[in-house]
């Protein structure tokens, strides 16, 4: 039986971190697809069936905190992957929400970011279940 490519979306203003991130995501074996803004993102196609998020927090517009609080509004549940160059722990604390599987500091580790996408994956077929 064939199986599904899991959909990896990137949001990040930075174009060389949304591209390094993404060629990372699809030489692991994933479907990914890159968004310079939360406003690209919300206008995709694809948005309900995306399998985790990555979002950098700080950009212009909307950020990422604000994405995530928007999907949340519209009913949609990506697990998400926060990624900051400025960390703040207190925003840490207080933003880690029943959606938000990881918290990665700029420049953060390959395996550090596979490991949060991991934790993502395994919790939306904990919520999913068989289909």
């Amino acid at each position: 039986m064939p199986t599904k490519k899991l959909l990896i979306a990137i949001v990040d203003d930075d174009q060389s971190m949304r591209e390094a991130t993404k060629g990372l995501m699809r030489s692991l074996g994933f479907d990914a697809e890159a968004f310079s803004s939360a406003d690209d993102f919300l206008k995709f196609p694809r948005l309900r069936r995306t399998d985790c998020l990555v979002t950098d927090i700080h950009m212009p517009g909307m950020s990422g905190l604000d994405l995530h609080h928007r999907l949340v509004a519209l009913g949609v549940s990506i697990p998400t992957v926060l990624i900051t160059a400025y960390p703040n722990e207190n925003v840490r604390a207080r933003r880690l929400g029943p959606d938000i599987v990881g918290y990665l500091e700029k420049p953060f580790g390959e395996q550090a970011l596979l490991n949060c996408i991991r934790s993502a994956l395994e919790r939306r077929s904990d919520v999913e279940g068989d289909g």
